[in-house]
């Protein structure tokens, strides 16, 4: 009888993980989304994509826009390299990679300049340079070409809204210290004015230096998180 149990268990078992595909693990999918909040955060840890970020953030309507174009073309083009990675030889990978990047990066591109005048205008040639973009063609190399679909894809949305948080931290200091606003509204110089006082931006941080500066600053303060959350562990 106790063999009998045993053998059932085992069939069980066995039908579960055939009928269970491995896509549908949430632990491994949720966990690769997770991943690129903090632990592989692109900025941060990777420190990749540092051009764009260092180029557009003198506000925070800016870091919004590139943040998002940047995780659309991230989700579109791992999902696309995923669906044909067993199809693209191995010999012109990063060719084909590029293609795929580029053409969404086009879709990006031309969504924008119909739909968002200004901020395409805003961010200007950074749009088209997403194709060249470390954090978008590291993905596609690393994870995308290796993994399947949703996998991909929540690799894709969680690098890519790492991504636009930093785009926005970086964006809205530079523009509250440099300019008095948040978000084009009124901020340091809406509450100085409540005390009859005129703001004086400091100048330094919407011109590139204070890009260096506050990137540097918040690297900083990752690296000094990390170090103590690992020493609590």
């Amino acid at each position: 009888m106790a063999d009998r149990e045993i053998a059932a268990s085992e069939m069980t078992e066995g039908v579960e993980a055939v009928e269970r595909p491995s896509w549908l693990n949430i632990r491994d999918v949720s966990g690769d989304f997770v991943r690129g909040l903090w632990e592989e955060i692109p900025l941060f840890r990777l420190v990749l994509g540092t051009c764009p970020t260092l180029a557009v953030t003198t506000s925070a309507t800016n870091g919004v826009g590139m943040g998002i174009a940047t995780t659309f073309v991230l989700v579109a083009s791992n999902i696309m390299i995923s669906v044909l990675r067993k199809l693209i030889p191995d010999m012109i990978r990063i060719p084909a990679f590029i293609i795929v990047i580029a053409s969404f990066v086009t879709i990006t591109d031309l969504m924008m300049a119909a739909f968002t005048p200004e901020l395409h205008h805003s961010l200007g040639i950074f749009i088209p340079l997403i194709v060249v973009n470390c954090i978008v063609l590291a993905r596609a190399e690393a994870f995308a070409s290796k993994n399947n679909i949703i996998r991909s894809a929540a690799d894709g949305l969680g690098m890519g809204i790492g991504f636009t948080l930093v785009l926005i931290l970086l964006g809205s200091t530079r523009e509250i210290l440099g300019n008095g606003t948040w978000f084009d509204m009124p901020f340091l110089t809406g509450i100085m004015g409540l005390f009859n006082y005129d703001y004086q931006p400091v100048i330094v941080m919407i011109l590139p230096p204070g890009a260096f500066i506050g990137l540097g600053l918040f690297v900083a303060l990752a690296n000094i998180i990390e170090e103590k959350r690992k020493g609590n562990k």
